[in-house]
This record gives structure tokens, C-alpha cells and sequence, in this order.
């Protein structure tokens, strides 16, 4: 167990990586494109109102024909005419030209938002991976002594409590040696469920390896550990056939202030192996037969 103690006392700073941002560039990209189908929506809009303006001003010079002389203005009508005609074909064929760009930058900006999406399940599966534990889903040991460095500099900080709670699994090994590593599995699995169940949404589980667990619980005094301790207990799990009680050693004390982490760890380790160990001594007591 004095093993066991220094390895959880060992505090390694880590740096565990959480969801990445999407990638600059690419963001960068697609603004661009988002400017670029403004200003050319912008440039047909323009061109629109500038169309229409000039066919009323041609409508309306039809208007006066009185103003010119007949053959004046015949020859100024079937030249106006043509002009308009003119106009109005060279306008659909630049909106049509405008609507083609606009719909391959719109389908570029779409494999672009494509890619950052298959980027970001990416970066969420590498996330996943190194900072949750792939058997129970809770955070594993690295990003649970960070989140411990994190709370002990945020209870300095406001003077408030902290409280470590160490968990050990009983009879695990002979579990496995009788009903197989599955069993095994399957009871870490469903104990950790309860512990989701059993903290607050402030609190953190952390599956430290094995069938060792650890719970953060900021401003959590250690008198009311208690109450976690009664919703962990009762447990039931079935293998192959046979329900078998959980059991389990649990250990825990509350930070002081100017603590190092190795320090606050190693008394919460030591308070768990006195449970373990008063646990142990209780089941070795002969039993009195009437």
C-alpha cells in the first residue's frame, strides 16, 4: 500500500488538451467567401437599379415624341429599341455569370465547413481519449490531477473548502478469478455509474487506474462526505447469474491551505488504506456461534 500511496502522490503537471478551436485558416476561408457572395450579390443589385433606371429613362423619352421631328424620331426609336434589347441581354447574361459564382463559392464554402466538422469529431475523439478513462467515461488520472491543481489554487483563492474522497474497490481480483475479467468490468463500470449519480455537477470523478477511484468535491466539507457515501452503498451487480454485493474502502480529508498537492494527497491515501485496513482486521474477528 506504501507503493500505492506514492504513486498517487506523485503529481505530474501535465498539460491535458481540451476541444480545440476550429482551425484559423480555414475560418479565414470562409469569411473571405462570405465577403466575396456579398460584394457580388452587392454588384447585382447595383447593376439592377441601374438597368431599371435606364429603361425608364428610355420609356419615358418615348413619351415625347413630339419634341423631334417624325423621322427623327423613328429612327431614334428602332435605335433606341436596340439599345434596350441590347442592354437587357447583356444584363441577364452577367447575372447569370454572377449566379454561377455565387453557387461555387457557396458549394466551396460548404466543403469547407464540411471538413471543419469532420475536424472537429476529430479533435472531440482525441479529446475523449486523453482526458477520459474508455471503461467508465470518467476523467482520467492526468486530467484529474489537473482539475485537483485547478480547485486547490481556486479554494486558496476564495478560502473555501475542498475535500478529496478516495475509493477502493473490495474483492475485485477474486471477483475476476471467479466469474472472469468481464465481471470484473462490468462492476467498475456500474460503480462509477453510481458515483455519477451520487456527486453534485460540481464535483468530479476521476477513475485513477484499476478499481481505484477519486472524487473531487469543492466546498464540500468532510463531515458531509457522508452523504456520498451513503448513496454509493447498496449496490448490486449481476454475474452470471448471481448477484453479488459491491463493497468498497473509501478514504478522504479536506485541504489546507498552503498545502502541496503531494502533501493533500498522501493524507487522503492514508486515511483510505485505515479504512482498508480496519475493514481487513473486522473480517479476520471469529464469529460467535450460539
Amino acid at each position: 500500500m506504501c507503493s500505492e500511496t506514492q504513486a498517487r502522490g506523485r503529481m505530474i503537471p501535465l498539460d491535458v488538451p481540451g476541444p480545440a478551436a476550429p482551425i484559423p485558416a480555414q475560418a479565414q476561408q470562409i469569411r473571405a467567401g462570405m465577403r466575396q457572395v456579398e460584394r457580388r450579390q452587392w454588384g447585382m443589385w447595383s447593376t439592377a437599379v441601374l438597368v431599371t433606371l435606364l429603361l425608364t429613362l428610355g420609356i419615358a423619352s418615348f413619351a415625347f415624341p413630339s419634341l423631334i421631328s417624325e423621322a427623327e424620331a423613328s429612327f431614334n426609336l428602332s435605335l433606341a429599341m436596340r439599345g434596350l434589347v441590347g442592354l437587357v441581354l447583356i444584363f441577364n447574361v452577367y447575372t447569370v455569370y454572377q449566379q454561377m459564382q455565387i453557387h461555387r463559392i457557396q458549394r466551396d464554402l460548404g466543403d469547407q465547413v464540411e471538413a471543419l466538422g469532420k475536424v472537429e469529431v476529430r479533435t472531440e475523439e482525441v479529446y475523449k481519449l486523453a482526458v477520459l478513462d474508455p471503461l467508465t467515461g470518467l476523467n482520467n488520472r492526468r486530467s484529474g490531477e489537473q482539475r485537483l491543481v485547478e480547485e486547490i489554487s481556486r479554494a486558496q483563492r476564495h478560502g473555501r473548502p475542498l475535500t478529496v474522497l478516495l475509493l477502493d474497490l473490495n474483492g475485485l481480483k477474486p471477483l475476476n478469478d471467479k466469474f472472469g475479467h468481464a465481471a470484473g468490468d462490468e462492476m467498475i463500470r456500474q460503480f462509477a455509474a453510481r458515483i455519477i449519480k451520487a456527486i453534485r455537477g460540481s464535483d468530479l470523478a476521476v477513475r485513477i487506474g484499476g478499481d481505484e477511484f477519486m472524487v473531487l468535491l469543492p466546498e464540500c466539507k468532510p463531515e458531509e462526505v457522508r452523504h456520498v457515501l451513503s448513496r454509493l452503498s447498496g449496490l448490486n451487480v449481476d454475474c452470471g447469474g448471481e448477484s453479488v454485493a459491491l463493497s468498497f474502502s473509501a478514504g478522504w480529508t479536506n485541504y489546507v491551505p498552503g498545502e502541496s498537492v503531494e502533501a493533500f494527497l498522501k493524507r487522503a491515501d492514508e486515511a483510505l488504506y485505515a479504512n482498508k485496513r480496519a475493514r481487513q482486521e473486522q473480517d479476520k474477528l471469529p464469529v460467535a456461534v450460539q
